[in-house]
């Protein structure tokens, strides 16, 4: 065989390779309006109970207690933890010791129960951290 064969037939080998493993992470990936009903912003009150510090979106997950008295867990994304560490922002700061907080953010698009994207966390005290501006 010819180098330039060779050096083609590598080159095609090295890029079947990084498709491979480059390829199952791009759907992974997803914008917030693509994801969340823009037009569908709504309230949570309940207790932070779980917090996933991870990336490539944080999750906090919030008890909420239903109209009939049963407890309901969202899960609520956020930003990536890097965006939150450089706004100054730790997952104790974000936890709020037990005490009820409110949520405002988006509900899934396609209608995932318990799903949503987080907007502004208010605590008790009156201080808040705000995400994303509200669609309205």
């Amino acid at each position: 065989m010819s180098g330039a064969l060779v050096s083609r037939l590598l080159y095609r080998l090295l890029l079947f390779v990084c498709m491979a493993v480059l390829a199952p992470g791009l759907p992974a990936h997803h914008s917030v309006a693509g994801m969340f009903d823009m037009s569908k912003e709504i309230e949570w009150t309940g207790v932070i109970s779980k917090i996933d510090w991870i990336n490539p979106h944080t999750y906090i997950y919030l008890d909420v207690t239903d109209a009939d008295g049963s407890t309901v867990t969202w899960q609520l994304s956020t930003a990536p933890t890097a965006m939150l560490r450089k706004a100054g922002l730790t997952k104790a700061m974000l936890m709020g010791d037990g005490a009820k907080v409110t949520i405002t953010g988006l509900l899934a698009r396609d209608g995932t129960k318990h799903l949503g994207w987080i907007n502004k966390i208010s605590y008790p005290d009156g201080h808040f951290y705000q995400f994303a501006r509200s669609p309205r």
